[in-house]
């Protein structure tokens, strides 16, 4: 197969054998069918979790006496765990393997989730999802990651955004289940309340997912039975080429990821992505209630419609990406459109047909610019630094989750709006694209391109 490097070629496919083409092709046909569809769900049912409080935070606030304050302080809080945690569970992941580490995670973010339904104050709502962030603290970092044991670069971007619409799918089929359970679940079935019945409902499939990952996840390519052993090597052999690209650029320790000026652009330029994930994730359901939509399951239902529109741009920017090897505008162009989304919602706040439009180009800034940016740190840390290289960007890069929640919640409670906040992100988003384009040199990025 043949292979186009920055800076270094190689023969055309046209001199590579008909039949070993196809064979790699089967390969990978056979190893994306194997795993993604199955993290693709593990996927869904974390995001579900993570972000159903989006739902509940309706009857929840007024059950609990939560103002808008301390419910953006509860979101917030749930990243203090999350930060914290992230690079040690890499680095566990990597000494204990990919199969543990996933089935721990699950289990223990599952549990923490499906006892949410217990809080009866909003102290316990702060300490309940701090725990949440800490049970799910390695899950992200830890799947980026490992897709990298098994997908060579010029893969990348299309398999990880194959990954990543399960975060589309969890908004789409997430919202109007959650809409559903609120709307339906009323008046105190079997002594729980319709938030309750949501918590246990949608953590309940977590502590089941991580069991059957443990039989079902190998570590590694050269740990999986299902693959012949030429399959195997030829894995292998693509991966290895990957490294001898990157392996004379970069450090081999954590230490030489810290001394790294490209790693802190990197790191500024990936705060963005929560950002506009907080908007989307956590504000959604309440800008649509607020542009005047007042049936809960309505507004589950509507809540669907950006991460659609969001999906189908990811799949479209991350295969063009792929085909040009091109990451870092592709980015930029996410940020910019979910900068123009942030400006514009202030502007149309009581139209809900405008309203769920510019939530629209939020959606596409949110999944295009996560699709794209995870090319961005395997194409540059080595394998010896990636684990601590991809845990420590995504950890760090979290403060923007930690500070935005709390920040919308303050404005929402004292003015009534989080107009001055959606400014804020609008231009921290223009600022995080130009990060990345101009302090990361595209020399930097060395991915090679997979001919098909």
């Amino acid at each position: 197969m043949s292979i186009i490097a920055q800076g270094i070629s190689s023969p055309a496919s046209s001199d590579q054998p008909v039949s070993l083409i196809a064979q790699t092709e089967r390969t990978y046909r056979k190893i994306t069918l194997r795993l993604i569809p199955f993290l693709f769900i593990c996927w869904v049912i974390n995001y579900i979790d993570r972000v159903n409080v989006g739902f509940a935070k309706i009857p929840l606030s007024a059950d609990l006496g939560l103002s808008d304050a301390a419910y953006g302080l509860g979101i917030g809080l749930f990243f203090i765990g999350y930060i914290l945690l992230e690079i040690p569970s890499n680095m566990i992941m990597q000494r204990i393997g990919a199969t543990k580490t996933i089935t721990r995670i699950m289990i223990l973010w599952g549990a923490v989730s499906c006892s949410m339904m217990f809080i009866t104050t909003p102290m316990h709502f702060y300490i309940a999802r701090i725990l949440l962030g800490a049970a799910e603290a390695g899950f992200y970092p830890g799947i980026i990651l490992y897709l990298t044991y098994w997908f060579p670069s010029g893969r990348r971007a299309r398999i990880t955004s194959r990954f990543l619409l399960a975060i589309a799918v969890s908004g789409i089929v997430g919202g109007p289940i959650s809409g559903w359970i609120l709307h339906n679940m009323v008046g105190g079935m079997w002594g729980l309340k319709n938030w309750q019945w949501l918590f246990l409902l949608e953590g309940a499939p977590a502590v089941l997912a991580g069991f059957i990952a443990y039989f079902y996840l190998d570590d590694s390519p050269k740990d999986a039975k299902w693959l012949t052993q030429d399959e195997r090597d030829m894995v292998e052999r693509n991966l290895q080429a990957d490294e001898s690209i990157k392996s004379h650029a970069k450090g081999h320790n954590f230490l030489d990821v810290l001394r790294d000026p490209v790693t802190y652009a990197v790191i500024a330029g990936y705060t963005v992505v929560p950002l506009i994930g907080t908007v989307l994730n956590y504000w959604t359901a309440t800008i649509i209630h607020q542009s005047g939509v007042e049936n809960i399951w309505h507004i589950g239902l509507l809540s669907a419609i950006p991460f659609i529109i969001g999906a189908a741009a990811m799949l479209i920017n991350a295969r063009h990406s792929d085909r040009t090897l091109e990451r870092r505008w592709h980015y930029a162009f996410a940020t910019f459109v979910g900068a123009a989304g942030c400006v514009l919602l202030p502007l149309v706040s009581t139209n809900e047909v405008l309203s769920i439009a510019c939530l629209g180009l939020v959606g596409i800034s949110y999944f295009c610019g996560t699709g794209t940016f995870w090319t961005i740190p395997p194409a540059y840390f080595s394998g010896a630094t990636a684990a601590t290289g991809i845990a420590l960007i995504s950890s760090m890069g979290q403060f923007g989750s930690l500070l935005a929640p709390m920040l919308l919640g303050w404005l929402k409670t004292h003015t009534n709006n989080i107009d001055t906040g959606l400014y804020v992100i609008a231009a921290l988003c223009v600022i995080g694209g130009l990060i990345v384009v101009v302090f990361i040199p595209k020399s930097a990025l060395r991915e090679r391109q997979l001919s098909s």
